[in-house]
């Protein structure tokens, strides 16, 4: 069983939902992020979201996108994803999970990109520019290991929602907003009809993301959804801390107690 539903049955039988917590791999260094991955951990986070930096990346909104540039100038690529996961998996079992735009998957060749996901010991894919119609493009690679490759459903979505979520592994992601990540909770009005809708339909369970910034947040989704995605906000502490993994751990803790 995968980690990632391996943690669902967990938090179930617990009687808890998930917080998934998101950094861009390689800000400012791999060691960093490393580092910031055990104090998120330690503080509570059931699963990690890693950022692959993308020149262009459509979903991000600035503090992802800045974290970004910051990972694309210290010379981060696939070789040091492969670094700072085969780190991490000395020291531990936590899902990962890899956000990926499919223009770094098709530079890097798709095939490749599958094989070396397996090779690392990561848990799920995201790809946040792979329209359903073009699942094929990797889906037959993804399908012939146990990677989880986690769609995104948006209010938007409307009438595609069955078909998006049919063959969804691990859990669904859910956007709260329209428009890009780190928005200050202005969620769609329609986002609580939206949850219940999805949730119909899942096989698997359902979170949601983009404008998540603190336990109020948390809480209010997860009396719906199974779990939340926080991102930028992490990405904010780290950068008022000035990189502390204390302040980062104890920010993740903020999150679930």
């Amino acid at each position: 069983m995968n980690r990632i539903d391996k943690k669902f049955k967990e938090l179930k039988e617990q009687g808890k939902k998930a917080l998934i917590t998101y950094i861009s791999a390689g800000d400012p260094t791999i060691e960093k992020s490393e580092k910031f991955i055990y104090a998120l951990e330690e503080g509570g986070a059931d699963i990690i979201e890693l950022g692959i930096p993308f020149s262009d990346p459509l979903a991000d909104g600035p503090v992802i996108q800045e974290a970004g540039l910051r990972s694309i100038g210290g010379g981060f690529n696939f070789g040091k994803l492969e670094e700072l996961v085969g780190n991490i998996r000395k020291n531990s079992q936590i899902p990962l999970v890899v956000m990926v735009y499919y223009s770094s998957i098709i530079c890097y060749g798709t095939k490749e990109f599958v094989d070396l996901m397996v090779k690392i010991d990561v848990d799920g894919v995201i790809i946040p520019d792979l329209p359903y119609e073009e699942y094929d493009e990797v889906k037959p690679y993804i399908d012939k290991t146990d990677l989880c490759m986690i769609p995104l459903v948006a209010v938007t979505s409307g009438d595609r929602v069955p078909m998006l979520v049919k063959e969804a592994k691990g859990f669904v992601y859910c956007v709260s907003t329209l428009g890009v990540t780190g928005g200050q909770s202005n969620f769609d009005k329609r986002i609580d009809d939206f949850l219940a809708e999805v949730k119909k339909y899942s096989p698997v369970p359902v979170c949601i993301g983009f404008g998540i910034s603190k336990k109020a947040d948390c809480d209010r989704f997860n009396k719906i959804g199974d779990g939340c995605i926080v991102g930028s906000a992490v990405i904010r502490e780290i950068n008022k801390s000035g990189g502390d993994e204390k302040a980062v751990k104890a920010f993740a803790e903020s999150l679930v107690k």
